[in-house]
């Protein structure tokens, strides 16, 4: 169909194939669209790995975010590579044991900030480093990753409050990038089983509950509806949509028990 023909991605977030990110990669590369991965630190040996499942062999870089700089030099490199950005997928997030399954009360501001600078702060940081490449770009969209955040989850905690963040942020996003053109948006993707889910205590409570509740039903192993989503929001066909969260979670989050 080559929804995404020939637009270049910067897609983060990509640790094993059963990531998220992977299926919005492989679905972006059939679509066809070139991407770059990014991996961090001693998870970026594992993102090269995966990177060799996907149709086409693609760069990976290491960015950080806690590094700054190393945004910069990618966009350097992606400037001389490509000249431009049409999209970005922000699918990155880290929060501490202690933000995770023991309430908000227990964490000190040294793991909380550690917890918002990785998965809230960042999507500001990609927007700022790549946005010249961005506004080079006729159709350019930034895209997180997102779980819903107007209620209080259990054992979520500070990785809750951090997703309100997200969220904030992708409405002031949208507001500042606009003049640009830039469409800034989120997926608000149901539970997955990912490298990710794992560090959240008692996951299958929200196995559960998806369970019993979803309108539609809801497989924690399929990632293809939300990457199928984030690639709506890299092509042509939503040009006027921006500050948007779509959930993509079977109708969960408009129900009630």
């Amino acid at each position: 169909m080559n929804l995404l023909n020939d637009k270049k991605l910067l897609i983060t977030g990509v640790l094993t194939d059963d990531s998220i990110a992977f299926s919005v990669a492989k679905l972006a590369i059939e679509e066809g669209a070139e991407v770059i991965l990014t991996g961090a630190g001693r998870a970026l040996s594992l993102t090269r790995r995966t990177a060799k499942k996907l149709p086409v062999s693609v760069d990976v870089h290491e960015l950080d975010v806690t590094k700054p700089e190393q945004a910069f030099e990618l966009a350097k490199f992606i400037e001389n590579k490509w000249g431009r950005l049409d999209g970005i997928l922000h699918a990155i997030g880290y929060a501490p044991p202690d933000c995770l399954g023991s309430g908000v009360m227990k964490a000190d501001w040294s793991d909380v900030g550690v917890a918002l600078e990785i998965s809230t702060y960042s999507y500001k940081l990609l927007a700022e480093a790549f946005l010249s490449l961005l506004k080079n770009s006729k159709s350019p969209s930034l895209v997180g990753l997102d779980f819903d955040a107007s209620a209080a989850w259990p054992t979520y905690d500070w990785m809750g409050i951090a997703k309100a963040g997200l969220e904030s942020l992708n409405r002031y996003l949208a507001r500042e990038l606009g003049p640009y053109n830039i469409r800034v948006n989120l997926v608000a993707a149901g539970p997955i089983k990912t490298v990710a889910a794992k560090s959240i205590p008692q996951f299958g409570q929200f196995e559960d509950a998806w369970a019993s509740r979803s309108p539609l039903k809801w497989s924690t192993k399929d990632h293809e509806a939300v990457a199928k989503a984030c690639l709506m929001f890299f092509s042509e066909y939503l040009p006027l949509t921006t500050g948007e969260i779509l959930h993509v979670d079977g109708g969960f989050h408009a129900v009630s028990a």
